[in-house]
């Protein structure tokens, strides 16, 4: 009986590993990314590149881990001005979220990053 409770034990560690090493993941391309930040972990400023034309109003929010927004600019779209340089001196050591939205408050890309100080 102790080796069939082993078997089955086995089988079902197997059979959970499998699944979730099979789950969808969203497709990484950089070439499909519109924002490019850096550093990553920054220390005094980071660096947005806005990579694509746009002919859309855009807005880039960024949040502290705690959901506080902390920082927001207006792209609008006739801006030749592409590039964002933040100044951190402000900002607290810690992780924060940044959002790119449409005029319509729809999320286009987000995602995060450290700041070390």
């Amino acid at each position: 009986m102790k080796i069939f409770y082993i078997t089955v034990s086995i089988i079902l560690l197997l059979t959970v590993q499998v699944r979730s090493q099979n789950r969808f993941a969203p497709p990484t391309d950089p070439e499909t990314k519109i924002i490019k930040f850096y550093p990553n972990p920054a220390i005094s400023v980071i660096n947005f590149d806005l990579t694509k034309k746009f002919d859309k109003t855009y807005s880039l929010q960024i949040y502290n881990f705690l959901g506080k927004k902390v920082y927001e600019k207006v792209y609008e779209a006739s801006a030749i001005d592409q590039k964002t340089i933040i100044n951190l001196s402000d900002f607290f050591r810690g992780i924060y979220i940044y959002q790119l939205k449409d005029q319509n408050g729809k999320i286009i890309e987000s995602g995060k990053f450290q700041v070390a100080k």
